[in-house]
């Protein structure tokens, strides 16, 4: 999968959260996009994914152009700010839920999701009971499961523990490694160093400098 994106603007109640944005991203790359908070990255996320529509400019999916030819990327994971599960239920119960909307996988493969990002798929406590260091495990266990082609994480290592965090930055080179664009936007500077093939630093809506490791 690859996405070109050429010179978007989105403007929300008179301020410009996104300007003049333009990169090309392509399969089997880390991406890693930092800056302060409220500098662009969540809005550039939900834009790659069809959640909000740019004002000018166009986001291009494998040559599909994002609310035109396509509502939103085929065969994708992610996590965007915090995501919704059902509490009454247990992590298994939500993950298998989530799996029967396209019936794309199998039981045993929603349990190894689980146990490679370190949760117990026998667990029989609800996500109510889940830690939020669980419950963030269980958010990168519905991203992966389905071994999408794009994975777009905002914020993936909160609330984890440095062998979870160790944890989830092998699943990413891994998935990476098989062909899958990975996009993730972190306050953790240490992971964009660490994990990304190439770093996007944004400032007031705007990317200001882009470096890859082959510089």
């Amino acid at each position: 999968m690859n996405i070109i994106v050429k010179n978007i603007d989105k403007n929300i109640k008179g301020n410009q959260v996104l300007d003049n944005i333009s990169i090309e991203m392509c399969a089997g790359n880390i991406y890693g996009i930092y800056g302060r908070n409220g500098s662009g990255k969540t809005m550039l996320m939900r834009a790659l994914l069809g959640l909000i529509h740019v004002d000018s400019g166009e986001i291009m999916i494998d040559g599909q152009k994002i609310g035109q030819d396509i509502d939103f990327p085929e065969n994708v994971g992610a996590i965007i700010e915090n995501p919704g599960f059902f509490t009454h239920a247990t992590g298994y119960e939500n993950l298998r839920l989530l799996a029967d909307i396209r019936k794309k996988i199998c039981d045993d493969e929603i349990r190894n999701a689980m146990q490679m990002v370190g949760l117990n798929d026998r667990d029989k406590r609800t996500v109510s009971k889940y830690s939020l260091g669980m419950k963030q495990k269980l958010a990168i266990a519905q991203a992966i499961m389905e071994k999408p082609d794009l994975l777009v994480l905002d914020e993936p290592t909160n609330a984890l523990d440095e062998e979870s965090v160790n944890q989830f930055r092998d699943i990413i080179k891994e998935f990476a490694k098989r062909g899958t664009l990975v996009i993730l936007a972190s306050h953790n500077r240490d992971d964009i160093e660490t994990l990304s093939d190439v770093q996007i630093k944004m400032e007031a809506g705007k990317i200001v400098d882009v470096q890859s490791k082959e510089g």
